[in-house]
Parts: structure tokens; C-alpha cells; sequence
């Protein structure tokens, strides 16, 4: 019997083979893993690679044999086209790896999905590292869009408007924080660790609760300085039913000690919500480029001090969603979109004139909106500028929705010195 106890042993210990057969999809051009792929099979079954580039494929009528893996991605191309399609035939061996190369046709690249489930599900499966703590699931957040953020307190604050849960909906905007990077946080080439503001169940809370009924949605972020001298946190914000004009318009205060803003000043309302991206220049904070106020605690306050301007837009102008500075280029930035669409162009003041703007990223069939570029994640002097907007079928002729993608953040990364930007750098 006792020549029996090492095997017996051995058999408990021995770990399951895995069932997933995993495909890495990544860039030709810098090899990071790129984020969704689809990776259809030729019975019409879809995976979607997560924010490392992984699929964990799992077919076990399948298993062992060699199958034609069709690969396709907005704004990215297979190189290698057989009868079947774009695509390539792998031996889908249980336990087995395989890393397909995409060229990349856009300027952008895809690096990651900040929001949402299962970002990195696939890579979980497959046992590869994670660099989040949440790489499943995140104050319970299945889908939430428009991001904006302000450094607050030496971190960086989020704001999302409507939220997704498992069992819930939030319609008074989600909040959470990260640590900047250089101080704690990730490099943004690699993720974004978000710590959400959370409720006694553990799901992403209203930060902004009005009493009146209606869809709440905070527009933008500023962090000034009381008459006590102390950082506040300010936020304008609609109160609207739908897409109608809204009803409500003011300026929310953050309330430190309950982790949410309250109403503090009201003001008259414009004829639509439009989310802004403050920046702060020449001892203003700019809205957007066409409004700004003095970065002053009684001057945000008075309506009447809020200044309208003129800008001078690129003669191919779309909607605008965001001005950044950059060093770089030691000029302001200005994104714009239109369904699915972004486009890049620069001015040496905020309020223009811009030269002719030069698309950088497209999804096909898919809309992303409210563009975000983000100036405290700019590295290598400014020549590296990371951006993000939220991936949607809304508002476009999208014929499926993404699995786990639909209605979230997607963050790319732009370098300013690729020759394809010239035509803007007049």
C-alpha cells in the first residue's frame, strides 16, 4: 500500500489541462496586444479579443482540428486573405497558444477598454497577468459612457453619465479615482486602476442625486480655490428628460465627506447637453473653446461673467469633443468626431484659427463619442497623447452590438510625430 501514496498524491496535485485554446492578436507595428478583434469561426461563432489581445477559445467539437479563423477589427487588416475570407487556419489544440499579427491602417492605436466586464476576461481564463486589480468586474459596472476628469486632490477624478449594472441602472452619473501616473498609478500605456465610488452593495453610486426627476449627466470638471484657499471640486451639470433640452442647468459642489456633489449654483440653461473638457489657460477655465469664466470662486458663480468666444474652425470641421495643450507641438489640440469617426488639428490659441483636421481612427458601423484626450497622460514630452470615447451601436447603423464593449470607454494612443499627421502641422 505505501507504494501507492506518492501516486495517489500525484493525482490530486496534478493540475486540469486546459480546455481554451488561446489566440494573441497584435500590432505589427509596436506588438501590443490589440483589443476587439473578432475572431470568427466558419460556423459563424465570434470571439472578441479583451484588453490584452487575448481570445480564449473554447469548441470542443472543434478541438484537435484545423480550423479557418476569420480576422477582422475596425481600422486594423489582416495582411493574409485565403477563399474563405481575411484570415488564417489554426490547430485548435486544448491548451494551445497562437499569435496572429494585424496591420494596423490608422493612425491610433487601439490600446484597451477602461470600462465595463471582463476587460480582461480571456486573459483570466488563459492564466495570463492583469495589470488592474479588478480585471472581471468593477463596482459592478457593466456599461457607462462619457468620460470626464479633473486632478483633484493629487489624483485624477472620473465622471461617467448613465451606468449599467447587473441589476440596476444609475442615471445620476458614476464617479471614481485613479492615482497619476508617476505617483502610484499605471503607466496609461498599459491600463487605468479605477477605484469607484461605491453603495452599501458594492455598486457604482449616483454622485449627483437631485430630488427632481430626470436624467442627470455632469458635463465638466474644474478644481478651484474657495475664499479659504482650500481645492473644491466643481462640476457643471443638466438635469434633462432624455434628449430633450434640459430642464435644469447649474454648477455642482463636491461634498468630501459624503463622496458626492450637491447643487450648489443654478444657471440658465443652453438648448442642449454638450459635454465639455475644461482647460484652464491665461487664468481661465475654458469650458469649451468658445466659453470660458475666470478661474475665480465668485466669478464661476455669476452667470453674467461667463464669456462666449469665437472660434476659428478647420475648414473639414465635425463636432467638436475636446482641446488639449501640447508641448510638443507647442500647440492646442482640438478632436473632433462624427459617428465613429475622429479627427485631429491644431491652432496656437484655443480659440483657433485651426488648420485642416486629419482623421486619426474610425469604427465602421459603430458610433464612438464624446472624445476625451487626456494632457496628464502625455509622455515623451508631449509627442505621445493618449485619448478615449465611448464605443456604442447608439446613434449609428451598427448591425450587432460587441459583446462586453457595447456601451463603454475604449482608450487609444496617437504619437504626434507619425508623417500621416503633416497635412495638420502646417
Amino acid at each position: 500500500m505505501r507504494g501507492l501514496i506518492p501516486l495517489l498524491t500525484l493525482t490530486v496535485l496534478a493540475a486540469a489541462p486546459s480546455p481554451y485554446f488561446g489566440v494573441r492578436v497584435v500590432d505589427d507595428q509596436t506588438g501590443g496586444g490589440v483589443p476587439l478583434v473578432e475572431l470568427k469561426l466558419q460556423n459563424d461563432v465570434k470571439y472578441f479579443t479583451d484588453s490584452n489581445g487575448w481570445a480564449a477559445l473554447n469548441e470542443p467539437a472543434l478541438m484537435g482540428r484545423p480550423v479557418f479563423v476569420e480576422v477582422t477589427s475596425d481600422g486594423y487588416e489582416y495582411p493574409d486573405k485565403l477563399v474563405f475570407g481575411r484570415g488564417l487556419i489554426l490547430r485548435l489544440n486544448p491548451g494551445g497558444r497562437a499569435t496572429v499579427k494585424i496591420r494596423r491602417k490608422m493612425i491610433a492605436e487601439r490600446l484597451y477598454r477602461v470600462t465595463g466586464e471582463g476587460i480582461y476576461r480571456d486573459s483570466v481564463l488563459l492564466g495570463q497577468k492583469t495589470p488592474i486589480r479588478e480585471p472581471l468586474l468593477n463596482g459592478q459596472v457593466l456599461g457607462q459612457d462619457t468620460a470626464t476628469t479633473a486632478i483633484y486632490q493629487g489624483k485624477l477624478f472620473w465622471i461617467w453619465g448613465d451606468t449599467i449594472g447587473p441589476d440596476f441602472w444609475n442615471f445620476s452619473v458614476s464617479g471614481a479615482t485613479s492615482e497619476l501616473p508617476g505617483r502610484g498609478g499605471l503607466d496609461p500605456a498599459v491600463g487605468v486602476d479605477l477605484h469607484y465610488f461605491v453603495d452599501g452593495k458594492g455598486r457604482s453610486k449616483g454622485m449627483l442625486p437631485l430630488p427632481r426627476p430626470g436624467l442627470v449627466w455632469i458635463e465638466g470638471l474644474v478644481a478651484v480655490k474657495d475664499p479659504a484657499g482650500r481645492e473644491r471640486l466643481l462640476a457643471t451639470y443638466t438635469r434633462q428628460d432624455g434628449l430633450k433640452p434640459p430642464d435644469e442647468c447649474g454648477v455642482a459642489l463636491f461634498d468630501d465627506a459624503k463622496a458626492q456633489f450637491e447643487a450648489w449654483v443654478q444657471m440658465p440653461c443652453r438648448k442642449s447637453h454638450y459635454s465639455a473638457h475644461p482647460f484652464r489657460h491665461n487664468g481661465y477655465w475654458y469650458l469649451y473653446p468658445w466659453l470660458r469664466v475666470k478661474d475665480d470662486w465668485a466669478a464661476i458663480q455669476d452667470p453674467s461673467l461667463w464669456e462666449e468666444r469665437k472660434v476659428q474652425l478647420p475648414p473639414n470641421a465635425t463636432r467638436i469633443s475636446c482641446v488639449v495643450w501640447n508641448e510638443y507641438r507647442h500647440r492646442w489640440i482640438m478632436l473632433m468626431e462624427k459617428t465613429g469617426m475622429v479627427s485631429y488639428a491644431e491652432a496656437r490659441e484655443p480659440e483657433g484659427p485651426y488648420g485642416p483636421a486629419v482623421e486619426i481612427l474610425r469604427h465602421e458601423h459603430y458610433n464612438f463619442y464624446n472624445v476625451v484626450a487626456h494632457p496628464y497622460f502625455q509622455q515623451d514630452g508631449g509627442k505621445v497623447l493618449y485619448l478615449e470615447g465611448t464605443y456604442t451601436d447608439s446613434f449609428s447603423d451598427a448591425r450587432q452590438k460587441t459583446p462586453r464593449y457595447n456601451y463603454n470607454q475604449v482608450m487609444y494612443r496617437l504619437r504626434l510625430d507619425d508623417p500621416r499627421l503633416q497635412e495638420a502641422q502646417r
